[in-house]
């Protein structure tokens, strides 16, 4: 069992363990050690979202990979995709972004990038925090300075948004008015730039929200965490389609020209049946995780789509594509792979697909997707004070066993703790909405009473 690392990298409360300087230090000696095992003389990319934190951290990470003999170059604040696609292309040891994603601005985590752009394999994870642990033994910051961070490449930036433009060449916003919400996050440093240039020749609007970070307000009442936001903007600016991001703008939610929003399982749905419609939906096979609605699960089966199940979290999405050779998967939350063209979740891509889509169909983004009918599903999250394995607890073993004997086909119960948060998600999706309430509240009670805070 890994003890630092969660299904998206290390995370915690910004100056607590293990995000406290004296671990963030040692985290830089033990990756650098770990790189020099392949390459004498590593290079690192480093990345950040726009928290308070993220200098602090990137500085004292530096002073660790610096003193462990690796060289650290930094994009400064960009996105998590980014750093992946700047990782592989240019040809470095590893990338680094310091982001918790869509948790609050108190909180902060560092994410691993290995040299094909691909987030680092469990094992690979497992051996590098058992040296980290090693160097907590005997490591600490040096105390008689503060580390400094190095100096940000703007032209990486520039480099990424080429290569985002690249993807849809033909796209045009055909005379549409597209609200965009960067969560006060890493996409404000990006998206602005790039819905400038993708409109610089005019035929469109483009209304920026949310992309004035000032280190407290990430994800703050906006972003992909609250799409109903994005929604309700539409409506107002009469626009045609809102998107909307998350922290470190991994992932994407839409909202369609009536306000609707537009969720991750909708976009998997869009973008498959394109994909099948040109001929390059690899074994007419989509990967999903266990989050992704029944309703999705049957929309692609009328389309002649078989769609697979992964662990939750876009590296597990990702394990299952490629084994597969599936060209398409990603999760209801809006991380959504384009196999071949990103190595992780990539909402700002997304966003041009979805766009891209929209356009060479003639459809509107609610026309697309009005087929989805949605089984009803709820998901009641509980705070807990330790992760103990439920099966273990009797009276949660026992509500679980009765809500799926009692939905037998007629639903489904996934019951899992959160990768990046002191969370268990009571998940519950049934084509009866009090039957799917009673079980989730019965489930969450059981788990509040045994494990809560």
């Amino acid at each position: 069992m890994k003890k630092l690392f969660g299904t998206d990298g290390i995370r915690g409360v910004a100056g607590q363990p293990p995000l406290d300087g004296r671990t963030v230090h040692a985290i830089g000696l033990a990756l650098a050690h770990t790189l020099k095992a392949t390459s004498p003389s590593p290079r690192v990319i480093l990345g950040m979202d726009t928290r308070e934190s993220s200098d602090s951290i990137a500085a004292i990470l530096t002073a660790g990979l610096t003193s462990g003999g690796a060289s650290v170059e930094s994009a400064g604040v960009i996105t998590t995709p980014a750093i992946a696609f700047l990782t592989h292309t240019h040809g470095f040891a590893a990338g680094i972004v310091i982001s918790a994603s869509h948790n609050p601005w108190q909180d902060n985590g560092i994410k691993l990038f290995g040299p094909d752009g691909f987030k680092l394999p469990d094992a690979t994870e497992l051996a590098i925090e058992d040296e980290i642990f090693r160097h907590l033994e005997t490591s600490a910051v040096p105390a008689e300075q503060t580390p400094q961070a190095p100096p940000v490449n703007d032209a990486d930036r520039a480099e990424y948004i080429r290569f985002l433009l690249s993807s849809v060449p033909g796209l045009s916003l055909d005379g549409k008015r597209i609200v965009v919400d960067c969560a006060n996050g890493a996409a404000s440093s990006v998206a602005p730039q790039l819905f400038a240039e993708l409109n610089s020749k005019g035929g469109g609007e483009v209304v920026i929200t949310h992309s004035s970070p000032d280190g407290f307000n990430i994800n703050e009442f906006c972003g992909a965490l609250h799409p109903d936001v994005v929604a309700a903007e539409v409506v107002t600016q009469k626009a045609s389609m809102g998107i909307t991001f998350d922290g470190d703008a991994d992932r994407a939610l839409f909202a369609d020209e009536t306000g609707k929003v537009v969720n991750g399982d909708a976009v998997l749905l869009l973008a498959a049946r394109d994909l099948q419609l040109r001929g390059m939906l690899t074994n007419d096979t989509v990967v999903a995780t266990t989050m992704s609605n029944m309703g999705l699960e049957a929309a692609l089966k009328r389309s002649g789509i078989q769609m697979l199940r992964a662990a939750v979290g876009d590296k597990y999405v990702l394990e299952q594509m490629l084994s597969t050779g599936a060209a398409l998967g990603g999760e209801q939350s809006g991380h959504i792979i384009f196999n071949g063209r990103s190595t992780t979740g990539d909402g700002l891509l997304t966003a041009l697909l979805v766009l891209d889509t929209v356009h060479r169909s003639g459809k509107t983004l609610g026309e697309l997707v009005s087929d989805l009918k949605v089984f009803p599903q709820v998901i009641v999250n509980v705070k807990v004070r330790e992760k103990k394995p439920l099966e273990s607890i009797p009276s949660v073993a026992f509500a679980i066993r009765a809500a799926e004997d009692e939905l037998a086909d007629s639903g489904r119960v996934v019951i899992r703790y959160s990768g990046t948060e002191t969370l268990c998600r009571v998940m519950i999706e049934a084509e009866s909405e009090p039957l799917m309430r009673h079980h989730a509240n019965t489930i969450a009670e059981a788990i509040r009473t045994e494990l809560g805070v």
